[in-house]
């Protein structure tokens, strides 16, 4: 089990580091409904995380070998067409980036966060994290490396249970700390934006680059 999970870890940094959804989460923490609309946030994050993961792994443990010391080609092709779909979404996310001073593009919904409300946060969440693309491809390469590793009901449930509290941190994190302390998180969540706001693009195009490079490497030894 050790080394499904240090498989599935740069798949859950990867969520975990996805600027959107903390942007999205922040811009919540500092809206006029701030609590209800950020709970329903992080509740539909994480359960569009444990989703998205839970199908992939119930599809890989269907489609390869019960035998996890045999060759797994269709475990193999499925790795390798998720790292080359990361690759191109990363030269995507490279060469749209903001340059010198011009204003990086956020999605339109956006400007609607200080009218959400919990439940319409619940759903954007789930929305971002299942549904997303870059993030459906690092719950799916997850997913498939659980599901086709051959392991036992507990190991798997541990498996999904690690990915999703490294996956889910990042949201978490500032959810909580709001909630505890909100005059003393205000400041530091607003510069927070403004950096990740800036630099979005080139940290999800590193980032997809990587773990895309790293599952083609791991979907070339499944043959």
């Amino acid at each position: 089990m050790g080394e499904v999970i240090g498989d599935i870890l740069p798949l859950a940094l990867g969520i975990t580091i996805s600027p959107v959804p903390i942007i999205a989460a922040i811009l919540m923490l500092l809206s006029p409904k701030a609590k209800g609309t950020s709970v329903g946030f992080l509740l539909g994050w994480i359960a569009g995380i444990v989703i998205a993961l839970v199908v992939f792994i119930l599809l890989a443990s269907v489609i390869t070998p019960a035998d996890p010391d045999q060759p797994q080609p269709v475990a193999g092709v499925i790795k390798l067409l998720l790292g080359a779909l990361m690759l191109v979404m990363a030269l995507k996310q490279w060469r749209g980036r903001p340059h010198g001073d011009e204003e990086p593009a956020l999605p339109g919904w956006m400007s609607a966060i200080d009218q959400m409300t919990a439940v319409k946060g619940f759903g954007l969440g789930f929305l971002l994290s299942a549904v997303n693309p870059k993030n459906l491809l690092m719950g799916a390469g997850a997913g498939v490396t659980i599901g086709s590793a051959g392991l036992g009901g507990g190991s798997v449930a541990v498996a999904v249970i690690v990915f999703t509290v490294i996956a889910a941190a990042s949201v978490a994190v500032p959810v909580i700390g709001y909630l505890v302390a909100a005059k003393a998180m205000a400041g530091p969540l607003e510069s927070l934006r403004t950096w990740l706001v800036r630099n979005n693009a080139t940290v999800m195009a590193v980032l997809l680059l990587v773990i895309g490079v790293t599952l083609l490497g791991k979907g070339l030894g499944s043959f």
